[in-house]
């Protein structure tokens, strides 16, 4: 983190700092960084390091959560994506506090699907937990609930992405009406027939964004 922090504060651009928190709707302020600086930042700061345990992941992502600047959050992100096949079902807590502190779409939408999508797919036991999260009062919760399976494709669980979708149809919240657009049109890249079937079906339960969102790519 030392290292971190030394190499991220001498990267900072003010100026550019003021229009990312803008465009962030200020969830958070920022450092000024652009993506290719800040990762190449990170590789040399992580250069010659062991490759982190649960353990690390755990100390890493709860001490970026608690830095003030975007760009911390960032990087536990980064390092979680890389590094969650070293992380058990034990992990997602961790991963539930982290979509739930601070929450917007640039953390917690890699966090879905590449961590607790990670998580879920290498456990049994853990769809029973997505299960409780799709019913969460926390927008956040829901739509991690439902972009868990983003990546997934062929092995998707269906009948649970479809009833999901279903059971937050009504959400009033823009992010997870778009959520729910968003993992329907993904799998609509596998089995574009039975996305369109559900939709034939269920139209009438959902907002024109889900169904917009959902049908961008295949047509009604």
């Amino acid at each position: 983190m030392e290292r971190l922090t030394a190499a991220y504060s001498a990267a900072a651009d003010p100026e550019r700092a003021v229009a990312q928190r803008a465009y962030m709707k200020d969830v958070a302020p920022f450092l000024g960084m652009t993506t290719p600086v800040r990762r190449a930042l990170s590789r040399t700061v992580l250069a010659g390091t062991p490759r982190p345990d649960e353990t690390d992941c755990t100390a890493l992502a709860l001490r970026c959560w608690q830095r003030p600047e975007r760009e911390y959050q960032y990087f536990a992100v980064d390092c979680l994506r890389r590094h969650i096949g070293r992380c058990s079902s034990a992990f997602l807590p961790v991963t539930r506090h982290l979509v739930t502190t601070r929450s917007w779409w640039d953390t917690v939408d890699p966090l879905a699907a590449h961590v607790v999508g990670a998580l879920v797919a290498a456990d049994p036991r853990l769809p029973a937990e997505m299960d409780r999260w799709i019913a969460d009062d926390d927008l956040w919760v829901a739509r991690t609930a439902l972009l868990h399976q983003l990546r997934y494709q062929e092995r998707t669980d269906v009948d649970r992405l479809f009833g999901y979708c279903l059971r937050q149809s009504e959400h009033p919240d823009f992010f997870v009406r778009k959520a729910i657009g968003w993992c329907l049109r993904e799998y609509a890249k596998t089995d574009p027939d039975a996305v369109r079937a559900f939709l034939a079906r269920e139209r009438g339960r959902f907002s024109p964004l889900s169904v917009r969102e959902a049908l961008k790519n295949i047509g009604d």
